[in-house]
């Protein structure tokens, strides 16, 4: 049974830096104002959007393979988090239009990446619902207000702020945000959570179900039954994905096989190349020629 536990007393442990430090995400605002008529914003590989209607209202429209998906009305100020590729539009008035900060994020891996792939496809958040980023807003609207020294890289760094000020009130409130299952649900559970940072701060260690249990502070079979309930996986097949995933963005950046086999843990380059080619479905090095 999944267990959710937002009202909960949070842990004493860092969530995201260890995850945001290794999969990094970079912003790159690309539009400040009014929007008119209809604006579509086209499903790119590997990009991802956030959205910031300002002020005014409008109609949002998505389609998938011909199809019209959802569709929503927004009236307030709020933000629209697209985390994986997803064709939407925007019909605003065909004069006055709508006031909007959009940017594109580029994150590390792309949908590879460990957030990434326990998101849904649209995340809808009513600004006043989320504590603590208003004084961000505040700078990053006067910062695309008028042409000053160095402001696109500033509004940039902003957008990046506010991804992970949206990150931090996901964890605190994954239901009120569709999100019921995955890594999000994971970090949120108090005792879950010191084991999944373990994990992600040190990969290479050697990692037992009863180390596990141990730094979450239950028994394995406890432990084991709550992993699964909160993020559709057992622990063992977490911890294999974690690595090959951390394995794939060394390899990208230049690394050897031996050295990713070192750094995780893995007892040889062939131990190693096993793991890899089980979650991958390739070798390590016949993956590297292909990405």
């Amino acid at each position: 049974m999944k267990t959710h536990v937002a009202d909960q007393a949070l842990p004493s442990v860092d969530r995201l830096s260890s995850l945001l430090e290794r999969f990094r995400v970079r912003a790159h605002l690309f539009h400040a104002g009014a929007l008119c008529g209809t604006t579509r914003f086209a499903a790119e590989p590997g990009r991802a959007f956030l959205h910031v209607l300002r002020r005014g209202g409008m109609r949002l429209t998505h389609r998938a393979g011909g199809k019209a998906l959802r569709q929503l009305e927004l009236a307030e100020p709020t933000l629209l988090f697209y985390p994986r590729p997803f064709e939407h539009d925007f019909h605003n008035a065909p004069v006055e239009g709508s006031d909007f900060v959009c940017a594109t994020l580029d994150f590390d891996g792309g949908p590879r990446h460990p957030l990434v792939q326990s998101l849904p496809p649209l995340i809808v958040l009513r600004i006043a619902e989320v504590d603590g980023i208003a004084q961000t807003l505040d700078l990053l609207f006067a910062e695309t207000e008028r042409v000053r020294c160095g402001q696109r890289v500033l509004a940039d760094r902003l957008f990046e702020v506010l991804v992970l000020q949206m990150l931090r009130w996901l964890l605190d409130h994954p239901a009120r945000a569709g999100i019921h299952a995955g890594l999000l649900c994971g970090l949120a559970h108090p005792k879950l959570a010191r084991a999944l940072t373990g994990m992600h701060e040190q990969p290479g260690q050697a990692w037992s179900l009863q180390a596990m249990a141990r730094l979450a502070g239950m028994s394995r079979s406890a432990f084991a039954a709550e992993f699964k309930a909160a993020l559709g996986t057992t622990p063992a097949e977490y911890l294999l994905r974690w690595r090959v995933s951390l394995a794939q963005s060394m390899l990208r950046n230049g690394a050897s096989v031996k050295r990713a086999s070192d750094e995780l843990g893995y007892a040889s380059a062939a131990a190693f190349s096993r793991a890899f080619a089980q979650v991958a479905g390739t070798s390590p090095r016949r993956w590297l020629k292909t990405c």
